[in-house]
């Protein structure tokens, strides 16, 4: 039986530069790097930065990382600040910032949950949205 997610694997052209943009504009604590790749994590998350040939999705497919709404603004700051790319603007409920990593990955820092997210559809559901 799956339990849950347990690591995600990125793959990145530039291992200094990824690894730089992951811990210190992301957060993320590194534990330990080699020539080609290295182990981080975000809470219980782990994350594997991979070299290798770097294809990002062009779909709405991306990984949203959950941040507080008392830290939203600081951080979406620092992210303005670095330059970071922005590749799409927030039109749902939640505070949320979509972002590009070094590689064109598409990430969202998001305030919110499923639960908050079931709440909204409430009041104002999708097309064609069915409750199952």
């Amino acid at each position: 039986m799956l339990r849950g997610l347990n690591h995600i694997t990125i793959a990145v052209s530039d291992l200094e530069q990824s690894l730089d943009f992951y811990t210190r504009l992301l957060g993320m604590q590194a534990h330990v790097r080699w020539d080609r790749g290295a182990y981080l994590s975000l809470g219980d998350l782990w994350i594997c930065l991979a070299c290798d040939e770097v294809q990002p999705a062009r779909d709405y497919s991306h990984i949203a990382l959950d941040i507080a709404e008392t830290d939203f603004p600081a951080f979406a700051a620092g992210l303005r600040a670095a330059r970071v790319s922005e590749w799409k603007q927030n039109s749902s409920e939640g505070l949320s910032l979509y972002f590009l990593d070094p590689d064109g990955h598409r990430l969202e820092v998001h305030c919110g949950d499923l639960q908050s997210r079931l709440k909204t559809l409430r009041t104002g559901p999708y097309p064609g949205l069915l409750w199952l």
